[in-house]
């Protein structure tokens, strides 16, 4: 299933009220920490699969990449990201990621971000990425965290005043869609433990070079005291591998 809430209007206007949609990369708590886990960029070209706004497309470009692919299923997104981040050598396109094929060893680094839990065939599209990148070449993503998707209503356990009590982790190991609500409409997820997420990775023949559970930086956590939260438990996952 190839679900893309995203060209809703309702879901949309809804995402664009984002910190990460208002500011970029300067607004996703993870940026900090992702960014370090890059490798040096320039002369490089470079895959970005689920691109949305395109912000990293962007950020890739302005770090001497040679050329930047960006993929997104939605329109809506791409359409933004013509808007506000097309710059000379990036190229969009419209694609589900288990519908795209390119050319053997095409890219020296592929990227995503909070894409692969929309994506119900992990494995499939692992094999295609090992594929794309040439020898040497490094793969780095972002997935929501596995104790953040496990239960399924991804949102705290409260007691009788509306505090917040802890955060549910149950059927971790029962592995497979899992129907949330996120920016108010139900949205189909895939959960995986990370045991899969890294086992995929070493099967197909990647060597696994960083595995972070990112925290907002210190700023942020001072100027939105709702990020306090974030200190609770782990939200998202961060990898990166190399062919």
């Amino acid at each position: 299933m190839k679900e893309n809430k995203y060209d809703q209007p309702s879901f949309f206007e809804q995402y664009e009220k984002m910190s990460r949609s208002q500011k970029g990369l300067d607004g996703a708590g993870e940026w900090h920490v992702l960014r370090e886990m890059l490798p040096e960029i320039k002369r490089k070209k470079v895959l970005d699969l689920g691109c949305g706004y395109g912000w990293h497309c962007r950020y890739a470009i302005e770090n001497g990449a040679t050329s930047v692919m960006g993929i997104d299923i939605s329109k809506k997104m791409l359409q933004r990201a013509r808007e506000i981040n097309q710059l000379d050598g990036i190229e969009y396109q419209n694609h589900a990621l288990e519908d795209i094929q390119f050319e053997p060893e095409m890219f020296d680094l592929i990227f995503s971000s909070l894409t692969f839990h929309y994506v119900k065939f992990y494995e499939a599209l692992i094999e295609n990425i090992y594929k794309w990148l040439r020898s040497g070449g490094k793969f780095v993503f972002s997935v929501e965290h596995p104790v953040f998707t496990a239960e399924g209503s991804q949102d705290w356990s409260y007691d009788e005043t509306g505090a917040k009590l802890a955060w549910p982790v149950d059927k971790y190991f029962f592995e497979g869609q899992r129907c949330t609500s996120f920016l108010g409409e139900k949205v189909l997820k895939y959960h995986r433990t990370i045991s899969t997420y890294l086992d995929v990775l070493l099967k197909v023949g990647f060597r696994i070079i960083e595995v972070k559970e990112p925290i907002p930086d210190a700023e942020m956590l001072k100027s939105i005291p709702e990020m306090q939260d974030e200190l609770r438990r782990p939200m998202m996952l961060l990898i990166s591998v190399e062919k």
